[in-house]
């Protein structure tokens, strides 16, 4: 492969990305049609092709990505914070946070959802997307809790689940209700309840 295609492809595949982000988010992923999103890239489908086989791939790769930002922001913000500071409160606090771009976000991965809800084929692919970014997201959030002197009392896994479910529930019902609920407000209010409620003192032995 010529040296300037190389050099060009990272750049091909962002604006493909973001352009696909942008789509998504304003056509829903079944209306979307890849010619919209080569347009709004600014390049042909040839280019499009060359990267991605489908339009199902090029969501997963966004998908990826978002996920890897996720947990490098978590991963980073806890770096940063001193064990004895590391209290159910905080760690909800790391887990809760809400960017200012992540309507859009919400608004793709709702609606490729319900796709793939219809679709088994995607949705069984989704699970696998999903399954990977839960045994990272337990590793981190397990890390946390050892480093607060804490011990989940069931599955690392199955508190991710939760997690999830409360954040994304959360979201949903402050993006319909902007005025009432601030994106973050429920997630923070009720996670660090759930924390402590599921987790327990590090045992430690005799």
């Amino acid at each position: 492969m010529p040296k300037g295609t190389t050099k060009r492809r990272p750049r091909t595949l962002a604006r493909l990305l973001d352009a696909a982000l942008e789509v998504f988010a304003e056509s829903g992923f079944g209306a979307a049609r890849i010619e919209d999103i080569c347009r709004r890239a600014g390049y042909t489908r040839g280019a499009f092709y060359s990267n991605f086989s489908s339009k199902e791939e090029l969501f997963f790769a966004l998908f990826d990505a978002h996920a890897a930002r996720e947990l490098e922001r978590i991963a980073q913000l806890a770096a940063r914070t001193e064990d004895r500071d590391l209290s159910p409160e905080r760690i909800a606090a790391l887990l809760a946070h809400i960017e200012p771009d992540e309507r859009t976000w919400f608004l793709v991965t709702t609606e490729f959802t319900l796709y793939a809800i219809r679709n088994p084929g995607a949705a069984a692919r989704l699970a696998d997307h999903d399954a990977r970014l839960r045994e990272e997201a337990a590793a981190l959030l397990g890390a946390l809790l050892a480093r607060a002197g804490l011990e989940p009392r069931g599955e690392l896994t199955d508190l991710v689940r939760v997690v999830v479910a409360l954040r994304e529930g959360a979201l949903g019902q402050s993006y319909v209700e902007p005025e009432a609920l601030q994106p973050a407000a429920l997630t923070e209010r009720f996670l660090p309840h759930l924390l402590e409620a599921v987790t327990k003192p590090v045992t430690k032995p005799l």
